[in-house]
């Protein structure tokens, strides 16, 4: 229980030097790896971003592991997030194993009970998401998306059949 505040000086100044080492180490990872590496794509996106902030942590703060034993995680982990992505827009083979596909939970106001079921979407999220864009009244939304990042979307008003936003959802009988 002693050392409860304080350790020593020695301790203080090593996790100020690494934080700040890792920090700036991360930062060039993520700089050079691109735009996408942490956007919120999918569950791989999310899992790099927890293991990037987790990896961080443990090199501030635990001094058994060396700065550069961090800085090897970061690449690492930037890296296979970087290859994963890059075989995505090139495969569709990977692309279909990493990625869900988007799921129409309303069209032109009518909930689709057994999306809603699969996707697990109570009404309830329905009508906060509708809530949300300003939407009173269910029955006046042209589509409702389960995007792949878990995020719905609403489109108010559709004209015609022609929905080529809308391709992956075709599969879907309406």
């Amino acid at each position: 229980m002693e050392n409860i505040f304080f350790d020593d000086w020695h301790s203080l100044i090593r996790t100020v030097v690494i934080t700040i080492l890792a920090y700036i180490g991360m930062v060039f990872f993520l700089r050079i790896s691109g735009k996408r590496t942490l956007t919120k794509m999918n569950a791989f996106d999310f899992i790099i971003t927890v293991a990037l902030g987790s990896t961080l942590a443990a090199v501030c703060l635990n001094k058994n592991i060396a700065l550069v034993d961090g800085m090897t995680c970061f690449f690492l982990l930037i890296f296979l997030q970087f290859i994963l992505t890059w075989l995505s827009v090139r495969s569709k083979t990977v692309k279909n194993l990493i990625t869900s596909s988007p799921s129409m939970l309303v069209y032109k106001g009518e909930t689709l009970e057994e999306v809603m079921k699969k996707e697990r979407i109570t009404i309830e999220e329905i009508k906060m998401a509708a809530r949300n864009q300003g939407i009173e009244d269910i029955s006046k939304v042209g589509i409702m998306i389960l995007e792949t990042t878990g995020e719905i979307s609403i489109i108010q008003t559709i004209e015609g059949d022609k929905l080529n936003a809308f391709d992956p959802l075709k599969k879907i009988k309406i």
